[in-house]
């Protein structure tokens, strides 16, 4: 058995012996036939997962990783929130006629936010090949985005080319400032990626469920790397649906970016404000948690790859992932 058939069995056992019903109450999700989705529940679910360990992928049936690590490059990697820029259709009932989900996921990852905090200095030694640049010249180096504002009353929101100015205020993607941060100041207690966006949220075809990551780097006596840990938040989790699929996409997440940081990958904890089962789901969760288990894979990226642009599907490597049959046709609440 996995360590993550274990929390998952444990979790879902809690959940249909000790969580509350939502049935009768009034309810955003609705099935495919228009009736309302209603589910059991438990707050404030919180699971830890050390990839030192082993990667936490269940056994009692397939999680498609190589899908998971689509996503979460369409989301952190490409920042796009159109579905055609992705090789799965997990987000097909969420898109508009041109492919978009809105001001959601990708499309918050793409906003720049002023960082009085960043300097040219930092940005050599986090990215190698930035140099500084004088004012309105274009350098084209690669898919990261900064911008520079010349006062304060002018914000500069640049996409690629970088351009730079000679001035001291930095303009960044959320993710570049916190590889930056990463490389530069590994201790700060303020690494934080956070999608959920009020003022955002009326463009937005489903507000984010997985909203922010914490990245936190601790130092163990003897070991010369740092390692990187991180805490996920998750406003809602539908637990055969999604469950171990965001554990997968957010351990491969953590697993990129201590390898671009040459940091060991540490412990992630998934935090869930409301850890859920769906109606039609009690079913299919009562026999998935009585079955079969095996070991858990091993599931490693590309050790070439330093550069959180470069990477690809194909630099995610699984072996030995033995698993139960898969579940199919699992009906989706929307």
């Amino acid at each position: 058995m996995s360590y993550a058939d274990n929390i998952f069995i444990n979790m879902c056992k809690d959940i249909l012996q000790n969580g509350t019903s939502t049935e009768g109450e009034k309810v955003r999700p609705h099935w495919e036939d228009g009736t309302p989705a209603y589910t059991v529940k438990r707050f404030g679910v919180v699971n830890r997962y050390d990839l030192r360990q082993e990667f936490p992928a269940l056994t009692l049936r397939k999680t498609a990783l190589k899908s998971c690590f689509d996503e979460i490059l369409w989301i952190w990697q490409k920042k796009s929130n159109n579905i055609k820029d992705l090789n799965s259709h997990i987000w097909d009932e969420w898109a508009d006629e041109e492919g978009s989900i809105g001001m959601a996921y990708g499309y918050q990852q793409a906003l720049s936010h002023r960082y009085d905090d960043v300097n040219m200095e930092g940005l050599q030694k986090a990215f190698p090949g930035i140099i500084r640049g004088t004012s309105n010249v274009d350098l084209d180096l690669g898919r990261m985005s900064y911008g520079y504002g010349t006062d304060a009353g002018r914000e500069t929101y640049i996409s690629n080319p970088i351009a730079i100015d000679i001035c001291d205020k930095f303009y960044m993607k959320q993710i570049d400032k916190a590889l930056y941060d990463l490389v530069n100041t590994p201790f700060s207690r303020r690494i934080i990626v956070d999608m959920w966006n009020p003022k955002d949220q009326y463009g937005m075809h489903l507000t984010p469920c997985a909203y922010s990551m914490t990245f936190n780097v601790t130092q163990e006596p003897g070991c010369e790397k740092l390692i990187l840990n991180a805490v996920l938040n998750q406003r809602s989790n539908d637990l055969l649906a999604a469950g171990n699929w965001n554990v997968c996409q957010y351990s491969l997440l953590l697993m990129m970016i201590a390898q671009c940081c040459d940091m060991i990958p540490g412990e992630l904890v998934h935090v869930i404000a409301d850890a859920h089962i769906y109606d039609r789901h009690i079913p299919i969760i009562q026999d998935l948690i009585t079955r079969e288990t095996f070991p858990a894979p091993t599931v490693w990226l590309n050790p070439d790859k330093k550069n959180f642009y470069d990477f690809t599907v194909d630099d995610l490597h699984v072996e030995n992932y033995v698993t139960g049959p898969q579940v199919k046709n699992i009906p989706i609440a929307i």
